[in-house]
């Protein structure tokens, strides 16, 4: 299963979601992640909080969604979007995906000080994306048809 992660500025959440898919799912998904305004470097953050879980970090990076709309880019079986549900924030949208879902969090970008808030902003929101991964992971998705997919799919953004 390949699981494009999308958010604006592929900084934070979204590294996130792929860092989770791709450590948690025993080699069944391969996760990808890319912004709509990449902000062309991961957040320190991210990179600490994933840094706690003793999770590799080598090779995430902040790139544009550009680099999956090309011949050459791995065809996707699902696009996710990790934008948050109670702002107005532009999330973006994926043309022709097979299958779409929105497992929103908030982003703890946007928490710069002090250091302790900064921290619990990534802990919350790792927390609430490995939920939604963990729902995702647990389903037999291999066996299931495109329908049934994104039903699943959409109910883990609703549920979780």
């Amino acid at each position: 299963m390949k699981v494009l992660v999308l958010c604006t500025g592929n900084s934070a959440r979204s590294i996130l979601l792929e860092s989770i898919l791709n450590h948690c799912s025993g080699g069944r998904i391969s996760a990808y992640s890319a912004g709509s305004h990449p902000t062309g470097a991961v957040n320190p953050g991210a990179l600490a909080q994933l840094k706690t879980l003793g999770w590799p970090t080598d090779g995430l990076r902040s790139k544009s969604w550009d680099e999956f709309a090309t011949k050459d880019a791995p065809e996707m079986d699902l696009v996710v979007t990790a934008c948050g549900n109670a702002r107005d924030e532009t999330c973006p949208v994926w043309i022709g995906a097979p299958v779409s879902a929105h497992w929103g969090a908030e982003d703890p970008a946007d928490v710069s000080e002090p250091p302790e808030a900064v921290r619990y902003a990534f802990s919350e929101a790792y927390t609430r994306l490995r939920k939604y991964a963990d729902a995702f992971i647990a389903l037999p998705f291999e066996d299931m048809d495109r329908d049934a997919l994104q039903k699943a799919v959409r109910e883990i953004g609703e549920t979780h």
